[in-house]
């Protein structure tokens, strides 16, 4: 365990660094930049040995996994950003536990996720964009992302963030992230508050900040590579 808490710390650093200079060389100001440490099919131990490290933001892709993840770990005063697909009759049991939600994608999400047991404050949402032609995938259209800004800045008991989204495979992501940044200032328009971009993951987090990313979704490059059996 010693050996992976000292591999996993080294990760971290590095990862952290790199973000760093390249808030730096953007002229940037690094303390802005939220790191989320994604950790899918990674156990809960990890969460708590990225706790000691000074992690205070974990992402996770899969309700069954983060619901588990997060009932093990209810001591530690952990952030949890869902970032994966989430199904509407979910949305409710992931109120439970994350404080906010990178993949909200269509109106009906938006409702449901709108319905909150008692105690349950506010969610952060971000509209998650779809950079591709491939319908199947998640997220809406660029030209979409208004319509469903405006449903989420007007539902209670969820609070609009900024816009999210992935690079897509084979692309440069630059470019796919100066779109992005195009969609928020669009947002922005319409919602001030809405800042955020939740772009960047182990391989573009450095494109990504230099395009305005403020919340980086990184996993492999901190956790080391994943096993589905464990």
């Amino acid at each position: 365990m010693a050996h992976l808490n000292e591999d996993l710390a080294t990760r971290l650093a590095d990862v952290d660094a790199k973000i760093a200079d390249a808030a730096r060389a953007a002229g940037r100001d690094p303390a802005e930049l939220t790191r989320i440490v994604v950790t899918k099919f990674h156990p809960a131990s990890m969460v708590r040995e990225l706790y000691e490290l000074g992690v205070r933001d974990v992402g996770e892709n899969r309700h069954q996994e983060a619901a588990a993840k997060a009932a093990e770990v209810t001591d530690l005063d952990i952030a949890w950003h869902f970032v994966g697909q989430l199904q509407s009759n979910k949305a409710r049991a992931v109120r439970r536990y994350a404080s906010a939600v990178h993949s909200v994608d269509r109106g009906s999400l938006v409702d449901a996720l709108a319905a909150r047991d008692p105690g349950d404050g506010l969610l952060d949402c971000f509209v998650e964009l779809n950079l591709t032609d491939d319908a199947s995938r998640g997220g809406v259209q660029p030209a979409e992302a208004d319509r469903l800004a405006e449903h989420i800045a007007a539902t209670p008991g969820l609070r609009l963030r900024g816009v999210m989204a992935v690079a897509p495979l084979h692309t440069e992501p630059r470019g796919a992230f100066a779109l992005v940044r195009r969609v928020s200032d669009r947002i922005r328009a319409i919602v001030p508050e809405a800042t955020a971009i939740s772009a960047g993951m182990s391989d573009d987090f450095t494109e990504a900040i230099n395009e305005g990313a403020t919340h980086l979704r990184i996993g492999t490059a901190i956790t080391g590579k994943r096993s589905t059996t464990g």
